[in-house]
């Protein structure tokens, strides 16, 4: 029971809509939710929590409902974005009073192991109000992980984390959604969901805008042309023969990067990877370099909000 299904969620408050008609599933891996500040990210990640009760529409955890369903959270881990609230508690009471809540076997064992797992043994005796902002994150990872749930949900968990935490982290996320754990995060920051989401979801003002691998979503944008940048043996020709053509939108010539490159904007990428090399062998010219200069997730997330 590792999949959440969100049907036609919304929620409101008062007359502001903060999620609207908003229809996912989530499965096992690492899933990234992505939407700029304001989207509704966390208000949908309390849902699937089961912590917020949608205005209409239901989350469900396999076949069962989340919310109120206290059996439920047995399979869930949250690592909300607020601030943890129990300062005065230190890192190994905090934990462990995640374990005796959901009544484990042994508690002292499940803390050490989920202590070891967040990286915090060393500073698991001092009280979290003497924490850095990275070390009270794995805090809140640590009591989220300690009965090893099957879904974890993380709201913005990159937020003050330091590179080496960072690193830390993504890689823990990463080997979790490897095991065939349901993870997903949410962020407003490109890439830190490219690095280790292939898959994303995307939300821009409380609606669901796309979902999907954001390769495939970026392509599936036929109204806005794909970029590409050709490096050939004789660029200022292969620029003149690509002038013109039906698949082609625009082409410029100049500097790329650390050199001179022709930058092609195409309509039809299909008709485009055909024509290219048929061009090249009239003209006699060799194409050394063909790469998307517009694949990247900024790219999707910039089109997506601006549309």
């Amino acid at each position: 029971m590792t999949e959440l299904v969100l049907e036609k969620v919304s929620r409101w408050y008062g007359n502001v809509v903060a999620v609207n008609d908003v229809t996912m599933t989530v499965g096992p891996g690492v899933t990234g939710l992505l939407g700029p500040n304001g989207a509704g990210k966390s208000t949908l990640i309390a849902m699937m929590s089961g912590f917020l009760a949608p205005s209409s529409g239901e989350v469900r955890l396999g076949e069962v409902p989340v919310w109120r369903n206290v059996a439920a959270y047995r399979d869930l881990g949250l690592v909300p974005e607020r601030e943890v609230s129990f300062s005065y508690l230190t890192g190994r009471q905090f934990v462990q009073a995640s374990a005796e809540l959901h009544k484990l076997r042994d508690v002292r064992a499940a803390t050490r192991r989920t202590l070891e797992l967040v990286d915090l043994v060393d500073a698991a005796d001092r009280p979290i109000s003497t924490y850095s902002k990275g070390m009270r994150q794995r805090a809140k990872l640590g009591s989220a992980l300690v009965h090893e749930p099957q879904v974890l949900l993380l709201d913005e968990p990159f937020n003050g984390v330091d590179p080496r935490q960072r690193i830390h982290l993504m890689e823990l996320l990463t080997r979790m959604g490897e095991e065939g754990r349901t993870v997903l995060f949410s962020s407003h920051i490109l890439e830190e969901v490219e690095q280790i989401a292939r898959h994303i979801e995307v939300v821009v003002s409380g609606r669901h805008a796309a979902s999907g691998d954001f390769g495939a979503i970026r392509r599936l944008m036929t109204d806005r042309p794909s970029r590409y940048v050709v490096r050939t043996s004789d660029d200022r020709r292969m620029a003149a023969a690509l002038m013109g053509r039906e698949s082609v939108r625009g082409v410029t010539l100049g500097r790329v990067g650390t050199g001179e490159a022709i930058t092609v904007e195409v309509t039809e990428m299909g008709q485009f990877t055909l024509e290219l090399p048929r061009l090249a062998r009239e003209a006699g010219i060799t194409v050394r370099e063909l790469v998307p200069s517009d694949e990247s997730l900024e790219s999707v997330f910039t089109y997506l909000v601006q549309s």
